[in-house]
């Protein structure tokens, strides 16, 4: 009778939750921009790169995008075939089992598959299916310090998933004329998620990506825009052109380890201390 019982339980249970707790409690961020061509994957990759080279943290990037560029930007590819799209379209999945490490020391990654494809209409037959992400990431959660999220470039059900999952937003945002387009749907989709869902999401903030020096009165103008709808949410950093990031990302490396006196190295360098002292400096509880 006994082990009849034990055998249900573990079918039940799902193996990431017959796995240890690890001893850190991790801040998720989810990056996110409906608008393509931003930065989110190299905003991901070398945020998380410097968080783990210069800070000294665990970090964990999930790639919730079906056409996989973290895991070209590290030069992985999944492991034996699997990655998160099967981990949300299983009934009992481990995210733990898809983590694979890179080559900076403390960064791991979950690589994008096909499956990623299906999971978008797949999840929404799934009781909770808000909630799915969230649910998997609470082992990995005990065992990193930061979780960056790279979302894909609608605000469709895996990008829903990853809000839910995470305790902050940022937004990468280049300075074009188009710039604000799509970021109030962005901020319709968090009301939803904070009250329609009960999930306080944060914005931690809005990064200027792309930015051209050359260009100073299209910025001045944008900027001015973006300050005024996010105030004190807009990051003081800035990601500059920088053709180094674009070679970086082809030879699979972060800039840190492409090429480290790049004005790209200095200015992921400059946003992972900002966005320390952020999050340090946020004393409200992160969890409802």
């Amino acid at each position: 009778m006994r082990e009849r019982l034990t055998a249900k339980i573990r079918k039940i249970l799902s193996p990431e939750e017959m796995l240890p707790l690890g001893g850190r409690e991790a801040k998720v961020i989810a990056v996110s921009n409906q608008k393509g061509g931003v930065g989110k994957t190299t905003t991901s990759v070398n945020l998380g790169a410097g968080l783990s080279l210069f800070h000294h943290k665990k970090v964990l990037l999930v790639d919730m995008d079906a056409q996989g560029h973290i895991a070209v930007s590290l030069n992985h590819l999944a492991a034996n075939g699997r990655g998160i799209g099967q981990v949300l379209t299983s009934n009992n999945g481990s995210i733990m089992d898809v983590i694979v490490p890179t080559d900076v020391a403390r960064l791991d990654m979950t690589p994008s598959d096909h499956s990623l494809l299906e999971a978008e209409s797949g999840l929404a037959g799934k009781i909770g299916r808000e909630f799915i992400l969230r649910k998997a990431l609470t082992r990995a959660r005990t065992y990193y310090d930061f979780i960056l999220i790279d979302c894909p470039p609608n605000l469709g059900n895996l990008t829903v998933n990853a809000y839910v999952a995470s305790d902050y937003l940022l937004i990468p945002c280049d300075l074009s004329a188009l710039a604000l387009e799509g970021l109030e749907g962005i901020l319709e989709v968090v009301d939803t998620v904070n009250f329609r869902l009960n999930h306080p999401l944060k914005i931690l903030g809005v990064l200027a990506t792309r930015v051209d020096r050359r260009n100073m009165v299209m910025n001045e103008t944008v900027f001015e825009k973006l300050k005024e709808a996010f105030s004190d949410r807009l990051f003081d950093t800035q990601i500059r052109i920088n053709t180094d990031l674009n070679k970086a990302q082809l030879a699979g490396k972060p800039i840190f380890l492409f090429a480290a006196s790049s004005a790209g190295a200095r200015d992921y360098r400059a946003l992972s201390q900002e966005m320390i002292e952020r999050i340090e400096s946020d004393t409200s509880p992160v969890r409802a």
